[in-house]
């Protein structure tokens, strides 16, 4: 079994938490950093699909090779991650909404909340 097919889906979803990482780290405007947080659950999502998949595998519903079967667990942690980063953005989202209409602005510097 030869995993030259995934080596492509590993770098971009490195590239992906490494661009969201960077995005979180450096920006100011709220949404950008919402969007960067986005993109690194996505990135980590990728790459967890990605660690569980073996090449040839089937589901574990058929009769055959137990050797083959591919785990379903990191496809059901997921969906699950899905649900949950969802929820976050929504909710990160609200808040932003609502730092917006306190301030009346979306850039976390102008109100002196970063010190750095």
């Amino acid at each position: 079994m030869t995993y030259e097919l995934l080596e492509p889906i590993f770098i971009i979803s490195t590239a992906l938490i490494a661009i969201g990482l960077y995005g979180v780290m450096s920006k100011k405007n709220i949404l950008k950093i919402i969007l960067s947080l986005g993109l690194l659950d996505t990135g980590v999502n990728i790459l967890i699909v990605a660690m569980g998949y073996i090449p040839g595998g089937t589901a574990p519903i058929e009769n055959g090779n137990y050797s083959l079967y591919m785990d379903p667990v990191p496809q059901a942690l997921v969906l699950t991650a899905i649900v949950i980063g969802v929820s976050v953005t929504a909710l990160a989202l609200a808040v932003a909404m609502g730092y917006y209409k306190k301030t009346g602005t979306i850039e976390l510097d102008k109100e002196g909340v970063m010190k750095w």
